[in-house]
Order: structure tokens, then C-alpha cells, then sequence
């Protein structure tokens, strides 16, 4: 299988996604026909390194298809990326924990859920780590054989002296099913709970190597969609969704409005000049979005593909883009709902009023906090040293 087959069937799957997105919202969770025919698709595999049977592909394809996902259902779009991604994470690991979740005797279609806040309590002890606590919004955890949790590193003392993720297999945690929010509903984003599970040395990767790209799993994987910044990449992949909705809200709204009639006057809603601006603008964020998220990526892929390293200027700058892709979209959607009438917050679950909902839950996403990433570009343009894992 080549990346564009992927695309070329996930595009085949985009009308039952899209009949599914209202099943996705009555579960809370993505529907297993949906999990199983994207994983039949291939897009799972997508970031997953070539040695396991993956295709190492570039990021833009990466992202091309989340983003036709994410029109067809913001929920799926949401889950399924943050599935897809964690392969390329677990690809930084020691070879010895990538041989257990794809090697031989493994199901190297196994999918890893994720939850990178550093919410549980770690101590280290000889060989590995202890670990227990509850960990929130893990995507599609319900679909997962295995999961990536953050953690502080404790001292005797209970002082933190590390930061890392640490890879647990199904068996060692639980789901608790407590997500039920008014938008993005559909991503199963439950709580992970580990109940004092031992967690050996080489199923844990420190942050500061991730941020340095000097991991383990660098010296076996020569691809250089492993030489990109994780925080890059992670956090363009969640605003990918996000514009991937406001798009397929786009959409829907030119189809409808162009059959709409005002109620005042018997207009028609596409000859109204004021919808037709609202309408303009709206297309101009969503195209802004997609290009400075576009391009950042690029640029930073083509570096790496010379051998080189991602500068704190590009990833400064990806930062800032990537969460300014995430405001624009919303903009974006909140001028087409202002557009659509009273009727679009029925409680009939109107396309628009659903990726409305979707694009601003997203919003509260930590890596969108839109303050703070303008903050750390302001940091590093002014000459400040910036210390965040998240860039």
C-alpha cells in the first residue's frame, strides 16, 4: 500500500462517515465500524515506522487525510488523528517496547491511545517505574490495546526530578467512561486509571530527549518524519481537525444557503450582501488556517529531509501559526452559524450547529490556549530563552 491509496480510501469512506456522525454523538464514543474501516483503510499506519510494516509518510499527506476526515465527522476527525499520531511517538521509544506492541508475535495494527498531562504519581524503583493516578481526555481510548501517559518522576522525597511518557499495555489500566460534553462528543475522550502498575525502564522516554531528537528510536528509523519536533507536529495535527471541521462546515453552509429563503422579506440568503461578506471572510480564515499550517510543515520536513535541524525560529513560528489556525477556524464557523439563522440551533443536530460545538470544545484543548503559545513566540523573537516542552 502506497500514502495516496490511503487517501484514495478514505475518501471512498467520507458519505458513511459522515451518516455516522450522529451515532458517534449518541455513543460518546467513535462507532467500531468506523475504527475498523479507517484501520482497513490504512491511514493507522500512515505514521507508523516502515520496519513494522508502516509507511513513514510525509507529513502533508498525513495531514491532508485528517483533514477529510475531520470534515465528514469533527469527532472522528479529533480521535482518529490522535490515534494515527502516537505510532510516530512510539517510533522514538527503545526497540525493545516498539517489538512488543508490532514486532513479531505482536499485532502491529494495534492502536495506542494517549494522555500526555502529567496528572498521576511516578516513582522510580529498580528496573522501571511505578505508577497510579487517573489521566483525562484520552481519544479513543475505548479502541486502544495500548496507552501513552505523561508523568512526572518523583524522588523519595516526592519532589519532581523527571518528565516522561510511559507506555502501558490495556491490561495494567482502565477506562472510566466519563466523557459527555457538548461538542466533540463522539471522541470517547474517557479517563485512563492505574491502579499501582510497574512500568519497565524501557517503556518510558524522557521529554528533554524528545525535545532534543535524540532518542532511542532515531538510530533505528533513518525516515526523517522522526527528525520533526513533536510538539510541532502534535499540536498542527489537533488544529489540522479543527480546520478540517470549520471546512466542512463551510461547505455545508454554501449548499444549504443557496436553497435558503429569508423569512423577512422572501430573499433569497445568497443575495443577501451581508451573508455574501460574512461568507468571504469566513472562506479567507479557513484558507489562512490551512496555509500557514501547511507551510510551516513543509518547511520544517524540508530541513530534515537535508540532514538538518528545525530551528527555534521554525518552531517558534509553527507554534504560533498552529494555534492562530485554531482561532481562525473558529472565527470562521462563528460567522457562518451568524449566517444560518435561528433554525441552526435546533435540537436536531444541525451539521453547522455540531461543528460549531466541535470547533470550540477543540478550542479548550491545552496545546490551543492561544495566549500562552503567542507568548513563547514573543519570547523568542524579543530575545527571551524559551523553556517549554511545547515547542
Amino acid at each position: 500500500m502506497h500514502t495516496g491509496d490511503v487517501l484514495t480510501a478514505v475518501r471512498a469512506l467520507v458519505p458513511a462517515l459522515r451518516e455516522r456522525a450522529g451515532e458517534a454523538e449518541a455513543c460518546r464514543r467513535l462507532p467500531d465500524s468506523t475504527v475498523k474501516e479507517l484501520a482497513g483503510s490504512g491511514f493507522f499506519r500512515l505514521l507508523q515506522p516502515r520496519a513494522y510494516g508502516g509507511l513513514a509518510a510525509d507529513p502533508d499527506t498525513f495531514h491532508t487525510v485528517v483533514e477529510e476526515i475531520a470534515k465528514a465527522c469533527g469527532s472522528t476527525g479529533w480521535a482518529a488523528s490522535v490515534l494515527a499520531l502516537t505510532p510516530w511517538h512510539l517510533a522514538l521509544f527503545d526497540a525493545r517496547a516498539q517489538d512488543e506492541v508490532w514486532g513479531a508475535g505482536a499485532d502491529n495494527s494495534a492502536l495506542i491511545c494517549s494522555s500526555y498531562a502529567p496528572t498521576g504519581t511516578v516513582t522510580r524503583v529498580t528496573g522501571g517505574f511505578r505508577i497510579s493516578g487517573r489521566w483525562h481526555f484520552s481519544s479513543g481510548c475505548d479502541h486502544a490495546q495500548w496507552a501513552l501517559l505523561g508523568g512526572l518522576v518523583t524522588d523519595g522525597d516526592g519532589r519532581p526530578v523527571d518528565m516522561r511518557t510511559f507506555l502501558l499495555p490495556h491490561s495494567a489500566y482502565t477506562v472510566d467512561d466519563v466523557w459527555d460534553t457538548v461538542g466533540l462528543r463522539g471522541t470517547g475522550s474517557n479517563d485512563i486509571v492505574v491502579d499501582d502498575a510497574f512500568i519497565p525502564e524501557h517503556r518510558s522516554l524522557g521529554y528533554a530527549p524528545v525535545t532534543a531528537l535524540a532518542c532511542p528510536g532515531h538510530e533505528a528509523h533513518p525516515d526523517p518524519l522522526y527528525r520533526l519536533p513533536y510538539a510541532a507536529l502534535f499540536t498542527t495535527t489537533i488544529s489540522t481537525s479543527i480546520v478540517g471541521i470549520a471546512q466542512g462546515a463551510y461547505e455545508e453552509h454554501l449548499a444549504a444557503a443557496r436553497q435558503r429563503f429569508r423569512s423577512a422579506g422572501g430573499q433569497q440568503a445568497a443575495e443577501d450582501p451581508f451573508a455574501q461578506v460574512r461568507t468571504a471572510r469566513a472562506a479567507s480564515e479557513i484558507d489562512a488556517a490551512r496555509l500557514q499550517l501547511a507551510h510551516n510543515m513543509a518547511d520544517m520536513y524540508a530541513t530534515v529531509r537535508r540532514g538538518e535541524g528545525v530551528s527555534m525560529d521554525q518552531r517558534a513560528r509553527a507554534r504560533r501559526d498552529q494555534v492562530m489556525a485554531t482561532e481562525r477556524a473558529a472565527i470562521a464557523v462563528d460567522l457562518l452559524v451568524g449566517n444560518a439563522g435561528g433554525g441552526v440551533m435546533g435540537q436536531g443536530g444541525d451539521v453547522l450547529q455540531r461543528a460549531w460545538r466541535d470547533v470550540h470544545t477543540g478550542r479548550r484543548q491545552a496545546a490551543n490556549d492561544v495566549e500562552r503559545a503567542l507568548t513563547l513566540f514573543g519570547q523568542h523573537v524579543l530575545g527571551v530563552e524559551v523553556h517549554d516542552t511545547m515547542v
